[in-house]
């Protein structure tokens, strides 16, 4: 039995005043809750929504490529263009400034070589394989020869290796530097080339007719 204020018992169906305010605070608290979301700027039901920033265009970059008629022979040749396009300058490119730094107007950025050499028994068979990729030519060609003479991986492999000269890759990528200001880039792989990043279809038609000079880029 429930005690009251001067010891007189109540009885248990009945509830105090604090018993029914407790009950109702639940109540309360959501309604006050509920109020306040639905009211809250920004909100469908609300004062108001404030129109988001958008996002401003600033410009366009485009991308090409030119699929080969006829895969590079090999890493050698992908060079030998890269090479001669930043030697002769075919394209036109200028010097620019970066923090006070004079850049080229044309320079390699990214190369990449890959090979892969499969271990091959008795009858031809493939008994495993190693695949590379190294950061320049020279490395390229040291990796190539050390693994095709190496005594003892030939050994662990049992069969005799084998470079895959099908399956190479190659891929260099210059920057160029346009008199107008635009930047771009040209990748050269075993069987495409690409032009990326730039704006002006001027740019696009300067780089179509010097790879129409190119026979290796037909």
């Amino acid at each position: 039995m429930t005690m009251h204020d001067g010891n007189a018992p109540i009885s248990p169906d009945r509830h105090s005043a604090g018993d029914m305010l407790s009950d109702r605070k639940p109540a309360v608290q959501f309604f006050i809750y509920s109020s306040l979301l639905f009211s809250a700027p920004g909100y469908p039901g609300g004062r108001s929504i404030s129109s988001m920033a958008d996002f401003v265009q600033r410009s366009v970059t485009k991308s090409a490529v030119r699929t080969l008629s006829a895969p590079l022979a090999d890493a050698a040749a992908v060079n030998t263009i890269v090479n001669t396009l930043i030697a002769a300058n075919p394209l036109g490119c200028t010097p620019y400034e970066v923090g006070g730094v004079t850049m080229a107007p044309v320079a390699k950025t990214r190369e990449s070589y890959g090979a892969r050499i499969a271990y091959e028994d008795n009858e031809a068979a493939t008994v495993g394989t190693i695949s590379i990729r190294a950061p320049s030519t020279a490395a390229f060609a040291t990796v190539k020869s050390e693994l095709l003479a190496d005594a003892e991986i030939t050994a662990a492999m049992g069969g005799d290796p084998v470079n895959l000269a099908d399956r190479e890759t190659y891929s260099v990528t210059v920057r160029c530097h346009d008199p107008s200001g635009e930047i771009y880039y040209l990748t050269f792989t075993r069987d495409a080339v690409r032009i990326t990043s730039y704006e002006s279809d001027s740019i696009l038609s300067l780089v179509e007719q010097w790879a129409d000079t190119v026979p290796a880029l037909a």
